[in-house]
């Protein structure tokens, strides 16, 4: 029996492919059922995130432990598996900030495969982004001096996801490039694993990455702590990281209080595939991603219909042995399929409308595509770069915009670090000589005193 549907192109486009606002999405009985343990009713998941951000805002630290803890369905202050609600009476509620001697220690303790493998994922992104640099520049000439200054912002806020599956790859690739950009400080905020503790694979990637300070806090409530401040958390100047549906849904209720890089929503990928694709390799490619999030979309685009339907039996026997089964199998069934199209040349059209965050060409000739592709967060050229490569050592940053948001957003990037400073210092003759005109559109708009601003350089008054 299949578990990911097949369709016509017509059927995806009214269906997987066509991109909703979330407030408009109907919602998985998982991600209800979860907000009505929390809040006792079945309320919109913008509703509920509003309620979180709005309570944090106002009782700082308190509110971040109870909602912490109604979230992960605990009362005693630090350990899961309890009633909703704060720490018992006379228990103090548990530390957020884990110290840096802690990260060391998970660092030096871990096995030395695993120590390997951080530090080759750390050190190409590290070297990846620094090929990303955006220079000052000053123009200097006869009427005076141009230019554009670049300078890092102060604090950048990193949200790692974790809970049921930590990433610590997601906090080299954003914290990397913050500390490739000059941040002066950065802080990750990461949600607490099931046995209550941050997983140390992610405290030796804050070592390894050279961050500053690190909270077990996760959710809205971290969007909420890095926006605002608490007692704990300092507030940010900008917060950056991919998340779930919470967090998206935060960080669009937080903008202005604070910079936001994107908004990224639960994972996306995209295959391009054409009959010579290796029908497994295909499949456990959107099984990677399906594992994710129940609201994950792994898509297949083919024009082989002997291809999809070798897929789909892939993806059903490969689906079997995998420890997150039972996500997988609901993002695949609500929000994942294959398409047949009529070529290769429907394919990319439905991809560049879709805009996915990962697009992998699995096609005899994938480089032949790469240019007719527009709109895409990263291109995975052949089989053998897979979309997982990217999750962890291929360099670039694996934070990408999803929800259709590739159209006119980028990947995280060194860019998203820094701010720039336009630079005016114009000799007198040259001030006296633009003032003129500037003067005449000030009086087209309207506005005399910019215009009596302007005239006085032009008639020279001290």
């Amino acid at each position: 029996m299949n578990v990911i549907n097949i369709y016509a192109p017509a059927e995806a486009q009214r269906g997987i492919l066509r991109r909703r606002r979330w407030e408009d999405q109907e919602m998985p009985s998982q991600v209800l059922d979860g907000i009505e343990r929390i809040f006792g009713e079945r309320i919109a998941p913008a509703e509920a995130v509003e309620r979180i951000l709005r309570d944090i805002r106002a009782r700082g630290d308190a509110a971040v432990h109870e909602w912490s803890a109604r979230v992960e369905g605990r009362r005693d202050g630090g350990q899961p598996g309890g009633q909703p609600g704060g720490p018992p009476a006379g228990k103090s509620a548990p530390r957020l900030e884990i110290l840096a001697g802690e990260w060391q220690a998970a660092y030096a303790g871990l096995p030395v495969a695993e120590r390997e493998a951080l530090d080759l994922a750390a050190a190409r992104v590290e070297a990846f982004h620094r090929k990303q640099p955006m220079d000052s520049w000053v123009d200097a000439g006869p009427d005076g001096t141009l230019g554009q200054l670049i300078r890092p912002i102060e604090r950048a806020g990193v949200y790692v996801p974790g809970g049921t599956a930590p990433l610590p790859s997601s906090l080299l690739m954003a914290a990397i490039p913050a500390r490739v950009a000059g941040v002066r400080e950065v802080i990750v905020c990461t949600p607490p694993g099931r046995n209550g503790a941050v997983p140390a694979l992610i405290l030796a990637a804050a070592y390894r990455a050279g961050v500053d300070r690190l909270f077990a806090l996760g959710g809205a409530q971290a969007i909420g702590a890095m926006a605002y401040g608490t007692e704990s958390v300092p507030a940010v100047d900008k917060i950056v990281g991919a998340g779930g549906l919470f967090v998206t849904l935060a960080k669009r209720q937080v903008i202005g209080m604070v910079g936001i890089d994107g908004f990224y929503g639960p994972t996306e990928t995209l295959l391009i595939a054409d009959d010579s694709a290796n029908a497994a390799w295909a499949a456990a490619d959107l099984l990677a991603q399906a594992e994710h999030d129940v609201l994950a979309s792994p898509i297949l685009l083919t024009p082989s219909p002997a291809l999809a339907e070798a897929v789909a039996r892939e993806v059903a026997g490969q689906l079997e042995g995998l420890s997150r089964a039972d996500i997988a199998a609901v993002a695949l069934a609500n929000r994942g399929g294959i398409v047949v199209t009529r070529d290769l040349g429907q394919a990319v059209d439905l991809a560049n409308a879709y805009a996915p965050e990962h697009l992998c060409l699995l096609v005899a000739d994938p480089w032949s595509l790469v240019g007719q592709i527009q709109n895409a967060g990263g291109i995975f050229v052949g089989e053998y770069s897979f979309e997982v490569l990217g999750d962890y050592v291929a360099g670039p940053s694996h934070v990408m915009p999803t929800e259709g948001s590739a159209r006119y957003a980028s990947p995280l990037s060194v860019a998203d670090f820094v701010k720039r400073i336009s630079l005016v210092a114009l000799g007198a003759g040259a001030g006296a000589r633009l003032a003129a005109s500037a003067a005449v559109l000030a009086r087209g708009e309207g506005l005399t005193a910019h215009a009596a601003a302007a005239d006085a350089r032009v008639e020279g008054k001290k």
